[in-house]
């Protein structure tokens, strides 16, 4: 007999429940042979927003804010220095639970409302019908990408499957808003859109505004509404609550932790305010910085839960971000958070936009404390997850992109270097800065090239010689700039890319190689 796990918060109750019904077995963990996963994303948290450093140096960053359980996390396992995601949320997390790269998939942009896109108008170009829906788990719903999702796999190879957070796969109105239909048995807070309204318990997590729909309230978690309580403190209570009721069936579990923090609106957390303020920090900063500390908290209550229920020897960790950090250019100068030396943020091709703080801690495998600079993309951590759980065969809908670096976390030999990685993004976010705008990337190598879509232009970096993206090489190095146009050009035409149009010509955009 099949029980059905209601949706939200109410389905972890009904689930503790029925198994203290039906079983008067040990309350306590007992270890499954397949390790348990927590998969910890946090969303909008640049690469330099942590007191770990992942640059070959300290930098006054990571002398600012304050994430020791980060520090922690990266002295029991692997420190990524170039670990790669899309530059704005809705793209990387339907990369991530489908393997599929964006171009391929087409969600490109952030998605909310049902077939309603969210590009700004652009001045030249008539932006591509991208799949705006979000990501499905069947063929029906128009404009959207139909996948066999990650916790689907994991939930059919015998893995209890928690989702905690800020969901934002599909569209209002469609399958894909809920995570219980993506293959996630719990459900907590998770729905269509891709911020709170409101970061405080006091304020019902909502804006409270009349102006505005409810869209943007967390729903299920009205327990701690009129309370003194953080979301992502919330959050992280009833994903422990969550982790509880596996005891009960000893299943291995996989705990997809997606905090809403720190996506704005910038709130305090009011435990861990006050120590920036007397920093003198700017009042938005000082806010911004107690919403990491507030997440890094979160980090370590489950690292804490793993450790005192004899878990940590058959736990995996991934933590990573979902793009870069909100820039102070794109918010129009105004403080919130720096990615230098990176260049950019949010919404750009440049490695603010997409380059990502990441930590692997897998033991057994792992060496402690360790560091590599081989790069990935998010679409990787949906074949090294499956990998990791030991699922040997499965069958998908989609084809995928993603390449398991399950090598690189064991010591092993690679040629990753020797790997094209692809961003497609022919859309238009908004904000303005350098790297922001329709564009199509590849990085192989040492080497990065953009290919900017309006007027049809190139830049060329030299990544490590050039972290900061300040040197444009694409006039000086012609024969490396023809090499990846026409690799990046055969790679879009290969998954049938969506490209924008010209208003002055109506012509799509011509491929990156057509324009040398």
């Amino acid at each position: 007999m099949k029980t059905r796990i209601k949706k939200g918060i109410n389905g972890v109750f009904l689930f503790l429940a029925i198994m203290s019904f039906s079983s008067c077995k040990d309350q306590s963990h007992e270890a499954p042979q397949k390790p348990n996963i927590i998969l910890f994303l946090v969303d909008d948290m640049g690469w330099q927003d942590t007191s770990l450093p992942f640059y070959h140096e300290r930098t006054p960053f990571n002398d600012t804010y304050h994430t020791p359980n980060m520090e922690r996390l990266a002295a029991q396992g692997m420190k990524f220095t170039q670990a790669y995601s899309h530059s704005v949320c809705s793209p990387t997390r339907v990369s991530l639970m489908s393997g599929m790269n964006a171009a391929r998939h087409r969600v490109t942009n952030w998605t909310l409302r049902r077939n309603a896109s969210n590009d700004r108008d652009h001045e030249t170009l008539e932006l591509p019908k991208w799949n705006m829906n979000g990501m499905q788990p069947t063929d029906s719903i128009e404009n959207s990408v139909h996948v066999t999702p990650l916790a689907k796999i994991l939930k059919d190879n015998g893995y209890f499957t928690i989702h905690s957070g800020k969901a934002h796969f599909g569209a209002i109105g469609t399958p894909g808003e809920n995570p219980l239909n993506l293959g996630f048995d719990i459900n907590i807070a998770g729905h269509a859109a891709g911020a709170p309204g409101s970061y405080q318990g006091l304020k019902n997590f909502s804006s409270g505004r009349q102006d505005r729909s409810s869209v943007w309230d967390v729903p299920g978690l009205e327990k701690y509404h009129g309370k003194d309580i953080n979301l992502t403190e919330a959050l992280t209570r009833e994903a422990i609550l969550a982790l509880d009721s596996v005891a009960q069936i000893n299943k291995p579990f996989f705990l997809y932790m997606s905090h809403y923090a720190v996506h704005g609106p910038i709130e305090e957390d009011t435990r861990f305010i006050q120590k920036y303020m007397d920093k003198g920090m700017d009042k938005t900063e000082a806010k911004y910085a107690s919403m990491l500390e507030s997440m890094d908290k979160s980090l370590g209550d489950l690292m804490d839960y793993v450790n005192n229920h004899g878990l940590a020897d058959n736990t995996i960790i991934l933590f990573t971000s979902d793009n870069g950090g909100l820039s102070a250019i794109a918010r129009g100068g105004e403080p919130h958070t720096h990615n230098k030396p990176l260049s950019s943020g949010k919404g750009s091709a440049h490695e603010g936009g997409i380059r990502e703080p990441m930590i692997v801690s897998w033991p057994g495998v792992v060496p402690d404390g360790s560091t590599t600079e081989e790069y990935l993309i998010i679409e990787d951590f949906f074949p090294t997850i499956l990998e990791m759980a030991e699922v040997q065969e499965y069958n998908t809908i989609q084809k995928i992109d993603g390449l398991s670096f399950t090598s690189i976390l064991k010591g092993e030999k690679t040629h990753s270097d020797e790997r094209a990685l692809i961003w497609h993004f022919p859309n238009s976010w908004g904000p303005t800065g350098p790297g922001i705008g329709a564009s199509s990337t590849i990085r192989k190598g040492d080497w990065k090239l953009i290919y900017y879509h309006a007027d049809q232009s190139f830049e060329l970096f030299n990544i490590p010689n050039d972290i900061g993206e300040s040197t444009n090489l694409a006039d000086k190095e012609i024969e490396i700039k023809n090499e990846l146009a026409k690799e990046l050009g055969d790679y879009l035409r290969s998954v049938d890319a969506q490209m924008p149009i010209e208003k002055s010509t109506g012509n799509h955009v011509h491929w990156p190689d057509e324009v040398l």
